[in-house]
């Protein structure tokens, strides 16, 4: 269990401190047995880049919790590929998390809440789960990169979340290249959608193929101003950078 002496801001300042000059394999490690961390989870979409981080957790504890939102409009795709990954790694704790069936029939009977407010329907589908599924851990880690988005430029490996939680950030450092040489020099299987011009990939409705040029990241929710997931909500409230810390 995480140390009570120090508040949960100092934790992290300590964590990142001791682990700043590490690489992520070694980040990995550590944070899953890190006292200060606690109870760790990987949350993972099994996307186009996850297997990197799946991979690095497998290494250590194939026992490690990994939570998978399904949220019942993914790319058939996604789910074949999760079952692959997951037996070819040996993950023997998936958790696959989905929204209350009473939540959907209340807000997005017909399942097109997507097309009116994606916002609502990320907060329904996925964080809901998400930040359920969590209450049982102290820490989770996350794939989340500097070079995704400009509102994650300034990541640390360790984060302090509102909730109390600490979010772990392993890759936070990495760039494209770095994600492509891991796959290839550990020989990971990619997601099928990849080769079809789906560098990042989330919900069927809400993700395009992405042309030559264009950012990684232009084929999600592609026409409107929304970037993140809702992953990374807080109360409702969409944290689109580092979260401030918690005491």
């Amino acid at each position: 269990m995480p140390r009570n002496d120090l508040t949960l801001a100092e934790r992290v300042a300590d964590l990142n401190a001791r682990h700043r000059h590490r690489a992520a394999t070694a980040v990995v490690e550590h944070a899953l047995a890190d006292a200060d961390t606690g109870r760790v989870a990987l949350v993972s979409s099994f996307g186009a880049e996850s297997v990197v981080l799946l991979h690095m957790v497998a290494m250590v504890d194939t026992a490690t919790p990994v939570l998978f939102v399904e949220t019942g409009m993914l790319f058939p795709e996604t789910l074949d590929y999760q079952r692959a990954v997951a037996a070819h790694l040996g993950l023997s704790d998936l958790r696959v998390l989905r929204a209350a069936p009473v939540r959907l029939a209340a807000h997005d009977p017909e399942g097109q809440l997507h097309k009116t407010d994606p916002d609502a329907c990320c907060a329904l589908r996925k964080t809901e789960p998400l930040h359920r599924a969590l209450r049982g851990f102290d820490a989770w880690i996350t794939g989340r990169k500097r070079f995704q988005s400009g509102s994650r430029a300034g990541l640390a490996f360790f984060e302090a979340e509102e909730t109390g939680r600490i979010k772990i950030n392993p890759l936070a450092h990495w760039a494209p290249q770095d994600v492509a040489d891991y796959m290839v020099n550990n020989r990971l299987p990619r997601h099928p959608l990849v080769a079809r011009g789906y560098p990042s990939i989330g919900c069927a409705p809400c993700t395009t193929p992405v042309a030559a040029g264009e950012d990684p990241r232009a084929g999600r929710w592609r026409g409107s101003d929304k970037d993140e997931c809702g992953i990374h909500f807080v109360d409702g409230r969409m944290v689109r950078g580092p979260l401030a810390a918690a005491s």
